[in-house]
């Protein structure tokens, strides 16, 4: 959490963000508002990002598959941006009936620029002027999480996950400093404690490391909001919807000198590898850049290309190779397992003892990546969460006195 800087301005903006089971039906609805309201009484003007109720989204996309084997995409993200709409415009009633005003803008209406790229629009820019418009009012605003416009004048999603990154880039462009992301956990675990019972909540993370895990599968933040967050200096407060209690804070790297601690294990319970034959690694990797996703693991192996594409299925994969005359095949049976941590590269001890620990519990990995800040284990998917906690408990990520120490004082409450 930010401290200092001098004497915080009246009537200060905050931007806040709902996850789709803190608004999963009425109650948690009315919940939320409440929370908004006590807020805005407490002197502080609300903007509230908003993803769509529940399951809303997977339902819309089953939906669209009951009408057509492949949606076209425009269309597709015209339908999906409907969920964050009910949500908003929900919202605003809530607020009402409890005797405060809101108002809900789309993403268009927020002045949320993107490219045209459907399914997986990136963000260029957000002109906020409607945002403080209604500031000024005394109205809370909530804006529609996941979507934006197009130059063209369509609506655009931002990718599963999305309205983390709508939350975000919102804060950037109205000049502040954090943002408060509310959701069903209350923070980030050094692994997922349905997983790992003994998983511990950490009070901070850095922002690189948090990019880590959630590149590597830790579902509480999408990777672009923690890209955003690094390149416009903004702080993440992960926290739940339900309870008042802190959370953890995504935050600068603290002076860390030659420290190299491991911080958590994430893990993907499915993460295909693909084989090909006739197209090299850079024709692969350029046709999924196309695609606007990037290619995790590539390797050469028997005349084949061995490779996996996190964040893409199967079907995608495949569509996308295809202009290319490329047959591919899928193993599906497999996940990945990863240890993230800081200047890993220094630990060479790291994926060493991992795969001396995952081949005495019986569990051989089909390909090992490492960089700087992590090492991934590519491992049958039946023995995935055994996996993980055999990691958790191999590098002592119970035990938090090292690990909490990294980033004394930098957390906030």
């Amino acid at each position: 959490m930010r401290t200092g800087g001098g004497p915080r301005p009246a009537h200060p903006v905050v931007v806040w963000k709902f996850g789709g089971t803190s608004v999963a039906d009425p109650g948690r609805l009315t919940a939320a508002a409440e929370r908004m309201i006590a807020a805005q009484r407490a002197g502080f003007r609300v903007v509230a990002v908003l993803s769509a109720m529940g399951s809303t989204t997977d339902e819309l996309v089953v939906l669209s598959r009951a009408v057509s084997s492949r949606p076209q995409l425009r269309e597709l993200d015209a339908l999906l941006a409907v969920g964050e709409s009910v949500s908003c415009a929900l919202a605003a009633m809530a607020v009402d009936e409890l005797g405060s005003r809101a108002v809900s803008l789309t993403g268009v209406q927020a002045g949320i620029l993107t490219d045209d790229r459907h399914g997986n629009a990136r963000l260029h820019e957000i002109r906020p002027l409607r945002i403080l418009e209604e500031l000024d009012t005394g109205a809370i605003v909530l804006v529609t999480g996941f979507q934006g416009i197009s130059p063209r004048g369509d609506v655009t999603t931002l990718g599963r996950g999305g309205s983390d990154a709508s939350a975000v880039a919102l804060a950037a462009a109205l000049g502040l400093g954090e943002c408060q992301i509310f959701t069903d956990v209350d923070g980030v675990y050094t692994a997922d404690p349905r997983v790992v019972p003994g998983a511990r909540r950490l009070p901070a993370v850095g922002r690189v490391e948090m990019l880590q895990l959630a590149a590597a599968g830790a579902a509480v933040l999408q990777p672009r909001a923690v890209e955003l967050a690094i390149t416009h200096d903004i702080d993440i407060h992960v926290r739940s919807s339900f309870t008042g209690t802190p959370g953890t804070w995504i935050v600068e790297e603290a002076d860390m000198f030659e420290t190299d601690e491991i911080v958590g294990v994430a893990h993907r319970d499915r993460e295909p590898c693909y084989a090909t034959r006739g197209l090299s690694p850079a024709a692969i990797t350029a046709a999924l850049a196309a695609r606007g996703s990037a290619v995790g693991t590539v390797v050469r192996h028997d005349g084949e290309v061995l490779f996996t594409a996190p964040g893409m299925n199967e079907a995608e994969v495949v569509a996308v190779l295809a202009p290319a005359g490329a047959q591919v095949s899928v193993q599906d049976d497999v996940g990945a397992v990863t240890v993230v941590g800081c200047r890993l590269d220094r630990r060479p001890d790291v994926a060493a003892r991992a795969l001396l620990a995952l081949e005495r519990d019986g569990i051989d990995p089909h390909l090992v990546t490492s960089t700087p800040t992590c090492v991934s284990f590519h491992i049958p998917a039946p023995r995935i969460r055994a996996a993980v906690r055999l990691l958790h408990d191999l590098f002592a990520l119970h035990n938090g006195a090292v690990a909490d120490r990294r980033l004394a004082g930098v957390a906030g409450s």
